[in-house]
């Protein structure tokens, strides 16, 4: 995918907000490059979702090994749930809304049409895209942590005093836990919508009670 000095521009200007440096341009227009612009535009190049799964498996590591180091008076059971909301939809959407990451995405038009520039699985799985690029054209672990915790470490603290943003099931789950001392079991009722934006009903029992 070639890339004009327009895009190059614009490519410039994410990197000073996120303070990285790029030897690799193409790399990093790669995690930027959503599947739906690739469909639509018949381009027969690479969208960013291997890099989103390996940005993934990089920021787990270095969120985890963080917490390791960081709180050695938490348990596992703590430590598993500081990092289950840090590396969730929520806060990595929240991290790529903060950096404007939707401006840079190249996303298709009927995408663009129903709003994916800024849904948080896009923003989510772009952020770690971005991650899976910075590691690989940076070559250093070092630099790679560094960016991954100027972003996070914030988010952690949040989870301590917790403050964080829950969703409704995190919710749902901590009030009937607390009050009625079980968990709650919840049922699949129906899907609906297209495959890359589905909604689900679900179905929620308490004491044998829906």
């Amino acid at each position: 995918m070639s890339i004009n000095s327009e895009r190059k521009k614009e490519l410039k200007e994410l990197l000073k907000k996120t303070r990285i440096n790029f030897h690799n341009f193409d790399l990093l227009n790669i995690s930027l490059s959503h599947k739906s612009f690739l469909n639509e535009t018949q381009i027969n190049d690479k969208n960013n979702e291997k890099l989103e799964f390996l940005g993934d498996s990089v920021l787990w590591l270095v969120i985890s090994e963080y917490l390791y180091k960081t709180y050695r008076d938490l348990n596992e059971g703590d430590l598993a749930r500081i990092k289950s909301h840090v590396v969730s939809e929520d806060a990595l959407s929240k991290i790529a809304r903060e950096i404007e990451l939707s401006r840079y995405i190249l996303i298709g038009k009927g995408e663009e049409q129903t709003g994916g520039r800024y849904k948080k699985t896009i923003l989510a799985d772009t952020f770690e895209a971005l991650i899976g690029s910075y590691y690989l054209d940076s070559n250093n672990i070092v630099k790679v942590r560094q960016f991954i915790m100027n972003f996070f470490i914030k988010e952690i603290e949040l989870v301590l005093q917790n403050k964080h943003e829950k969703d409704y099931k995190t919710l749902l789950q901590e009030y009937v836990q607390k009050n009625y001392k079980v968990c709650p079991v919840y049922r699949l009722i129906q899907e609906t919508g297209p495959e890359h934006d589905k909604s689900f009903s679900m179905e929620v029992e308490l004491n044998k009670k829906i």
